[in-house]
């Protein structure tokens, strides 16, 4: 008599097919590396942080004399600190749009399903897109930084104008301005996740970013004021501001800056979890 084998079922085939979270953050990480918006992005990313950091440095070394003002020899670190991150104005733009597209393109082109199918539980996908993101902006951005701060130092240095890198004045701001972009990227991504379009999303990271402090300056009121500091951009800065490193410095400290940036980021996140949740892809 022999013994009848059962063969798998279609559920438990795929049972079996599903993704560890180890897993989903390979296939995540093979997703970015593999599309040219993010080799691009990342691309002008490095190129903006030089040349903003060349040119900056070109225009710091050649103030004509007798211009009003402190000799920017006078405070070395913040001149060198100020050259190598001027261009995070502009790389939180395409840390922010590149952030939306991670995840507003698959809605368009339809692959959120086959991503949610994999991954049932929804959350662990958009964790994974969040971890692969954070990562590889923090570590380009931190490339970046650290190229346009040789750049600068290079030029800077013909007026004698230097500071180590080694020095926390000029460390710490390197590495804040690289997490800020990485936490912005993360923002966009949650705000992605939300609005479920590219322009959409798009609009939104742009607005947050740059016409909300805009408006907020415009408006003649004490609370217009007082809520500026608190926006992601202003928080962001503080967060890389080489000021930041005294008390005096900044209405906020550094570590205050980091919490309220952290905040931008959480809020739109827990709402993506549950519409993730609530929503079909």
């Amino acid at each position: 008599m022999t013994t009848a084998t059962m063969s798998p079922t279609p559920a438990d085939t795929l049972a079996d097919a599903r993704l560890t979270f180890p897993g989903t953050v390979r296939s995540e990480w093979i997703k970015l590396r593999t599309v040219r918006s993010t080799i691009w992005s990342y691309a002008l990313l490095v190129a903006i942080s030089v040349g903003l950091a060349a040119l900056v440095a070109f225009a710091i070394t050649n103030i004509p004399e007798g211009v009003a003002g402190e000799a920017p020899g006078a405070q070395p670190i913040q001149t060198v600190v100020q050259a190598s991150v001027a261009g995070v104005t502009f790389g939180q733009l395409i840390a922010g749009i590149l952030g939306v597209l991670v995840i507003s393109g698959e809605y368009t082109t339809g692959m959120v399903r086959s991503t949610f199918l994999a991954v049932p539980g929804r959350i662990s996908a958009l964790a994974a897109k969040g971890i692969v993101l954070f990562s590889a902006t923090f570590i380009v951005g931190l490339i970046a930084n650290v190229a346009a701060y040789l750049v600068a130092s290079l030029m800077l240095s013909q007026e004698d104008i230097a500071a180590p890198i080694t020095d926390p004045g000029v460390f710490w701001p390197l590495l804040g301005a690289a997490l800020y972009l990485a936490m912005v990227s993360l923002f966009a991504l949650t705000v992605g996740a939300l609005v479920r379009s590219s322009a959409g999303g798009i609009a939104v990271v742009v607005g947050v970013l740059l016409i909300l402090p805009t408006i907020l300056g415009l408006v003649p009121a004490e609370w217009a004021r007082d809520a500026v500091p608190y926006l992601l951009s202003s928080a962001g800065a503080g967060i890389y501001s080489s000021a930041t490193l005294t008390p005096e410095g900044d209405a906020l400290g550094m570590w205050v800056n980091l919490l309220v940036t952290g905040l931008w980021v959480a809020v739109p996140a827990a709402a993506a979890a549950v519409m993730l949740r609530t929503r079909d892809a």
